[in-house]
């Protein structure tokens, strides 16, 4: 999105700001997308429409499984179930049980396991960086 500025949201009676965020030039907005945990909300911009589209082809995040468009959702068009066997839903619960998280960024030093730099590798926009000779292991010392 260009620029932010205050919408009609037509969901409530409210008005909703759309901003973008960023840290330095980095937009958070086109990460969010371009590593598949948002969608393009078209109805205010098209901006990412290309990011979410590689998202959606890599099937990376959300991509990764089936889920409803949030303005889907909040119409009550819900479609989709949690299928506890979907690989997203299995990723989300292993982050939530081995406490993983993107942020902050970690070295191999600060890895405790293979088991963790390959989910930081598959998982992380920062992961790639964990394989340095490119060969789809992380942390070498380790795995």
């Amino acid at each position: 999105m260009a620029s932010g500025g205050l919408h009609r949201n037509r969901y409530r009676p409210l008005w909703r700001s759309v901003a973008e965020c960023s840290v330095g030039k980095d937009s958070l907005n086109r990460w969010m997308v371009r590593e598949g945990w948002a969608v393009a909300y078209r109805q205010y911009s098209t901006d990412y429409v290309p990011d979410e589209t590689r998202a959606r082809n890599a099937a990376v995040g959300i991509w990764a499984s089936t889920f409803d468009m949030p303005w889907d959702w909040r119409r009550g068009l819900r479609q989709s179930e949690a299928d506890p066997q979907s690989p997203h839903l299995q990723r989300l619960m292993q982050m939530a049980k081995g406490g993983y998280s993107c942020s902050p960024r970690k070295t191999c030093g600060a890895i405790g396991s293979c088991e963790e730099a390959i989910w930081y590798l598959n998982n992380c926009g920062w992961g790639g960086k964990l394989d340095r000779d490119s060969d789809g292991v992380p942390c070498e010392s380790m795995c």
